[in-house]
């Protein structure tokens, strides 16, 4: 599966419910237990149960030209042993159940992998498309 929107996140985006630059956009790490489905999963408790680790904030987050970025991301104290299949992210109201799905990312730089207790850091396209973009 291909980096793909939410199709409930993707709404949210049109419609105007989404400002990247101020929402807390959380990355998490998602294992290999997790079926994504982009046409019904809408919020994070459609995935929580798959979380490996606390999600992390993104930072420095931008939106120019179309194009989404925002910091790499670093996880430490993962476990090893465990099989991520690509990461979620999501904008955190502080319940699970009305934060929304925006992006399913599986086709990143070493996904899928098994940890192996090193710190696990998700490195965004440096590229013209940054994290995302809608141009």
């Amino acid at each position: 599966m291909a980096n793909q929107m939410f199709v409930k996140g993707a709404e949210r985006f049109g419609k105007a419910q989404v400002n990247w630059e101020t929402a807390t956009v959380k990355a998490a790490l998602v294992k290999s237990t997790y079926t994504p489905n982009l046409s019904t999963h809408e919020f994070y408790s459609d995935l929580s149960a798959h979380v490996l680790g606390t999600p992390q904030a993104l930072a420095n987050k931008t939106f120019a030209g179309g194009k989404f970025d925002a910091d790499d991301v670093n996880w430490s104290g993962i476990s090893a042993g465990e099989s991520l299949l690509g990461v979620a992210l999501y904008i955190d109201t502080g319940v699970a159940g009305t934060s929304p799905l925006l992006w399913w990312f599986s086709s990143i730089t070493g996904f899928p992998f098994t940890t192996t207790g090193a710190d696990v850091t998700v490195r965004w396209n440096n590229g013209a498309q940054r994290i995302f973009s809608l141009v």
